[in-house]
């Protein structure tokens, strides 16, 4: 029986009914402290992690293969049982995998003193997380409905691929910064195939709410894969040809086509009336944003483009996919209701406000203090999340139900 007084350690700690429990706290963990820590770093020369590739490999590692492959983990091995009805892992699967993701943080974080036997260990548990995931969610996606929705598993496949690719780069003394920047076109991927599958309920509850009977929103598949394919191949070019025609070119065909991904939600007009649809909107937005700066700067035309249009896609797109996310599913799957309320708009707008503040820096020019104001806006954000979120993902469940039931 699940005892709520336990210690997190025991088997029998509500954090461990569901797998989004423990690896939505992880993200939370890494969303505010480390960015925290981070502004200290930028505006008053606090001291980062000896870590292999320096201060801004840790940034980057941390909030790619840290932050967003917990928010990965833990929805993938949530959702994928919603849709498809068949459990995933057990509760002895989960422990190890969280355990295999605090490895990699020990591992990264000591690897400036310890050198490759650190890095080694930091590089095969985030492979046998990322690997372990996708054997995880096998049993799903063995149904017939679960074979619908195999794009899960090869995008959490090919972000094993991008991290052996930045641990072979560390371990040979590269940056890596070229697999973290492929790692962040992945994920970008699994928002546009997430975000169909969570904007067709939210969008048109909402449309039913504000205009009954309104044609309904659907996530049309030409537009989709349209947005995919241009992510896909704007990312490989990069990887291959950074800083030629053909890649900005690419960057801004990835940015026509998320705005042509929008045009579906253009029903009912719902989406400035409920929050939940507009933070989904403006993440699209921010995913378009994001590659047509990266687009301009790859073909010269915009100094400084590279990092506002990287800041876009990551605090923008990930960071509002995370927060969304967390805010819906953080309650629905712990037995609490939905909470829309003026905290949600305003975290966004927050949220929102940290990733321009961040990109016109980029543009613009700022020294380390005015870096340091969007860290600062992005953890008043998430605190704000984790104070509306944290609570029921570390608390028992007081409806009755068990698990993950929504």
């Amino acid at each position: 029986m699940m005892n709520p007084q336990s210690s997190p350690l025991d088997r029998q700690h509500p954090v461990w009914i569901c797998a989004m429990r423990p690896f939505f706290l992880l993200a939370l963990v890494c969303a505010i402290p480390l960015l925290l820590w981070w502004g200290g770093v930028l505006a008053w020369g606090w001291p980062a992690p000896a870590v292999a590739g320096g201060a801004i490999v840790w940034h980057a590692h941390e909030l790619v293969l840290g932050f967003a492959v917990a928010g990965v983990a833990g929805f993938a091995l949530t959702a994928l049982p919603e849709f498809t009805g068949v459990a995933c892992g057990t509760c002895r699967q989960l422990r190890v995998l969280v355990g295999l993701w605090l490895l990699v943080r020990l591992g990264f974080w000591v690897s400036g003193w310890l050198g490759l036997p650190a890095l080694a260990l930091a590089g095969a548990s985030q492979l046998a997380l990322l690997l372990g995931v996708a054997w995880v969610l096998l049993p799903a996606l063995k149904t017939a409905t679960g074979r619908r929705h195999w794009a899960f598993a090869w995008l959490v496949l090919a972000l094993a691929v991008t991290s052996a690719g930045f641990y072979s780069d560390v371990l040979r003394g590269l940056p890596g910064l070229r697999w973290l920047d492929a790692t962040v076109g992945v994920l970008m991927l699994l928002i546009v195939v997430a975000a169909s599958r969570i904007s067709m309920r939210i969008v048109n509850n909402a449309i039913e709410e504000i205009t009954p009977g309104a044609d309904p929103y659907l996530a049309r598949p030409p537009r989709r894969t349209l947005a995919a394919l241009c992510i896909g191949f704007y990312t490989v070019a990069e990887f291959v040809a950074p800083w030629q025609p053909v890649t900005g070119w690419l960057g801004l065909a990835a940015a026509a086509a998320m705005l042509n991904l929008l045009n579906d939600w253009h029903v009912g007009r719902p989406l400035w009336k409920k929050r939940f649809p507009a933070l989904l909107y403006a993440m699209y937005w921010c995913m378009a944003l994001g590659y047509g700066a990266l687009g301009a700067a790859q073909l010269g035309w915009l100094d400084g483009g590279s990092s506002a249009g990287r800041h876009f896609l990551t605090m923008g797109a990930i960071g509002l996919g995370m927060f969304i996310v967390l805010s819906i599913a953080g309650r629905a799957h712990v037995g609490r209701p939905s909470d829309p309320g003026p905290w949600l708009g305003l975290g966004g707008a927050v949220l929102l406000a940290a990733t321009v503040w961040r990109a016109a820096a980029a543009v613009l020019g700022s020294n380390g203090l005015g870096l340091a104001v969007a860290a600062a806006l992005w953890c008043i954000a998430f605190a704000l999340l984790a104070w509306r979120v944290a609570p029921g993902l570390w608390l028992a469940r007081t409806d009755g139900k068990q698990g993950c039931a929504d």
